[in-house]
Order: structure tokens, then C-alpha cells, then sequence
């Protein structure tokens, strides 16, 4: 049987300062090709700067993926995960390589995209369905189960432009996966929902893998993998760094997060953002300001960071968030929150960040995450994994199970008999 989805020798590269588009008509398409089909002929003579500034976020990607088979990408951010499932989707064109899909896909991307925002949750419900090539009595045939899915009944004739970030994702992902296509893409979007709607997703993709549905999905929770894949793809730097059965290359991924975050300099670590300002050193510091290699369950936590600026920054947000090893968010810290001033001139600038009496259970290994804005939301610097600190106890806490099943936070509570 041929595969549902084939990606050979797929790259993508980016020009820094460069507008991307999508799709546009036949006549702009074939314009553009000429163009590029001329572009590179001409890097190829002489390569230019624009070269030199040329960003690949895929390169040389090769893997297929078999009918009824669900197979996670997983890598951190930067690997080109986004990049690979817009490519899918064609939402963007590749620079090389070539796709195959076969059936009808499906694709969830970023919040914000794939409804009109000027028509209702319904309309929105009746034109994904037309875009997959359904007729309209195979959308109203779904339409209940859409819509008791998306719990969004009473705002159903609402523009989906007032709609909640929530709203807006249990609509789209209940579209997407009523709507039955063969292939299934799904990037990191179910985030944004809580637990209970994000349980409901990951149940739904299971019925569906069952069904003989084809699934490609990004994701942080490491846990969920193994779970729900049968096999992982591990991007690093947009290549692929390793596929095979799920546990394999999650295992292999967790065990490059702890190899990598156990080194103070971030210089040379992936990270995402504009670069006008940049972590460059990070690490958990006793109150004497001495450099810890683990940390003692019930301390305060302090988070010792060098950041480097290259122009004035006057409204900026920092955030230090810990993380479990399979990426679940256990507490985190914003400076905004805080009241916290971190406006940056140009030149090294030290700050540091302390969780007060911080119990995180003996045994357990915790990710330390960076991330800094602008008031606009722009992205400045954020580096994933920037610290890895092992969790241990003295005699204070030398009570506590450090049994995975006993969660990764420990709050002092207590028990009585009311009869």
C-alpha cells in the first residue's frame, strides 16, 4: 500500500527581512516560479548576500508516513516543526523537494487562521467543509457532533472574530476532525485550551487513528507520544536528527534536552526571537549567589540571569518558567506580573528571579525556560531548556515518595477525621 503522505528531499528556506507568502492565483504562482527558477540560477553563477542572510528552517527532509498511522514531530523551538506541517498544508511553498498527499487533508495550524473572521461560527462550519470538496449534506450530516463538541451553540450565528481564543480553537479542531479527512494535521494549537477540552482532542485523534485516519501532529508533552504515536519524528535545526518507534525517539530527544541543559552559556543554544536582546548566561543560585548542580526540595528557587542588549529596550516582559522533563508547565514567574521593571539599555544587564520556598518533589528533574517581549507582543529571546536541575531532599522533606505517580509539586497539607 502507498504511503498517505511521502516528503522527499523537502527544504525551506527563508530570506531574514523577507515577507513570506502563501498561495496565491495561477498567474502569480507561475510568475513566481520563473522568478525563483531564475533566482537560483543566478545564486548558483554567483552567490549573493542575500544568500549569505538566507535562514533554512527545513533542509533535505525525507520520511513518509503510512495510511492509519499517527506519528509525532517533536524538537524544540526553531527545529522547523511549524515549518514542515505549513509545507503540508500548503500554507507555504517549499524551496525544494517534493510532497505527496493521498486523501483528502485536513489541516489545525495557528489559532488565528483557517476561518473568515467576518462570518459566523456556522457559516465558517459550511465553507471548511466546501474547502475539503464535501457536499452539504455531508457537512449537515457532521454538524451536531460539531457542534456539541465545540460547546459553542449559543454563539453559533456569532462572528468568529468575538470569539474567545478558546472558542475559537474547540470550533476549528472540532471541524477539522468531524469533518473526517484522511489525513489529519495538527500543530501545538490544543495549548490554548484546558485540560478537559485538551483530553476530549487527544480522545478524538484516537478514534480517528482507529478509524484508519492518517495523523501528523506537533507537541511539547513528551508523555503524550508514546501514547498516541506509533512513531516520532526529531527535528533539530531542520533536519531530521532521528525517526523510529515513538518511546525510541522521545527517549532520545529528553536525553539531548539533558545533555545540552546542563551548560551555564547559552550562546550557542536554539532559540527563537528577533535578537535584539539575548539571554547569554543562565543558572539556580544559592542566597550567597554560589552555583548550585541540584536543588534542595522547599528552598527558594533563584534563577541567576545575563542578558546582553543591542539597543535600548524601554517595555520589556521577562519570564522564567520550570517545566517537567515531558514539557508540562509547573510554575513560572513574569516580571509584568511582579511589577517588575526589565527595560534594557544597550550592553550586559544581570537579573535574578526567586520562587519562594519551591517543593518540588525529591527525584525529579525540572527544565528551566526563558522567554523575554516587548509590551506589543513581540518576540525578543526566548530559549527553551536554558537549565536542567536535578530535585533532591534534606531532612526536612526526606518523608516524601519520589514515585512519578505522587505528581512533581508537594504542598504541606493536612488530613482529619470529621466522624
Amino acid at each position: 500500500m502507498p504511503p498517505a503522505v511521502s516528503i522527499q528531499n523537502l527544504s525551506k528556506a527563508f530570506t531574514l527581512g523577507q515577507t513570506q507568502q502563501g498561495f496565491v492565483n495561477m498567474t502569480d504562482s507561475l510568475r513566481r516560479a520563473a522568478r525563483a527558477s531564475l533566482s537560483r540560477l543566478n545564486r548558483w553563477l554567483k552567490p549573493s548576500a542575500a544568500d549569505r542572510n538566507q535562514y533554512w528552517a527545513l533542509k533535505d527532509v525525507s520520511f513518509d508516513v503510512n495510511p492509519g498511522e499517527v506519528v509525532g514531530v517533536i524538537g524544540r523551538n526553531g527545529a522547523g516543526k511549524s515549518t514542515l506541517l505549513k509545507v503540508l498544508s500548503r500554507v507555504t511553498v517549499p524551496t525544494s523537494g517534493r510532497i505527496e498527499v493521498r486523501g483528502r487533508m485536513g489541516s489545525m495550524l495557528e489559532v488565528n487562521a483557517g476561518f473568515h473572521p467576518e462570518l459566523t461560527g456556522r457559516e465558517n462550519v459550511f465553507l471548511a467543509g466546501s474547502i475539503l470538496g464535501m457536499r452539504r449534506r455531508e457537512i449537515l450530516a457532521k454538524f451536531d457532533q460539531i457542534v456539541e463538541f465545540s460547546e459553542i451553540g449559543q454563539h453559533l450565528d456569532t462572528p468568529v472574530k468575538r470569539y474567545s481564543s478558546g472558542q475559537y480553537v474547540r470550533l476549528a479542531f472540532a471541524v477539522t476532525a468531524y469533518l473526517e479527512p484522511e489525513v489529519l494535521i495538527v500543530d501545538e494549537v490544543l495549548a490554548v485550551g484546558d485540560a478537559t477540552f485538551q483530553r476530549r482532542c487527544i480522545d478524538r485523534m484516537a478514534d480517528l487513528a482507529r478509524q484508519g485516519r492518517t495523523i501528523l501532529f506537533v507537541t511539547h508533552n513528551m508523555q503524550l507520544v508514546p501514547q498516541l504515536c506509533q512513531r516520532a519524528v526529531y527535528l533539530e535545526k531542520g533536519a531530521v536528527k532521528a525517526i523510529g518507534p515513538a518511546a525510541e525517539v522521545t527517549q532520545a530527544y529528553m536525553d539531548r534536552l539533558l545533555e545540552d541543559s546542563r551548560v551555564g552559556d547559552l550562546r550557542d543554544k536554539p532559540r527563537t526571537g528577533d535578537g535584539r536582546a539575548q539571554f547569554v548566561r543562565a543558572g539556580v543560585i544559592d542566597p550567597a549567589g554560589r552555583p548550585l548542580s541540584v536543588f534542595t526540595t522547599g528552598d527558594d528557587l533563584i534563577v541567576h540571569l545575563e542578558v546582553e542588549a543591542k539597543e535600548p529596550l524601554p517595555d520589556l516582559t521577562m519570564a522564567v518558567v520550570l517545566t517537567s522533563l515531558h514539557g508540562a508547565r509547573v510554575i513560572s514567574g513574569w516580571s509584568r506580573e511582579d511589577g517588575f521593571s526589565t527595560a534594557l539599555t544597550p550592553g550586559p544587564h544581570v537579573f535574578e528571579c526567586r520562587f519562594k520556598n519551591v517543593c518540588v518533589r525529591p527525584g525529579h528533574t525540572f527544565l528551566v525556560n526563558l522567554w523575554m517581549a516587548t509590551a506589543t507582543g513581540t518576540l525578543v529571546d526566548a530559549v527553551d531548556h536554558a537549565i536542567v536541575m536535578d530535585a533532591i531532599s534534606d531532612e526536612r522533606y526526606a518523608h516524601l515518595s519520589t514515585s512519578q505517580d505522587h505528581g512533581m509539586v508537594y504542598f504541606d497539607h493536612a488530613w482529619k477525621r470529621i466522624s
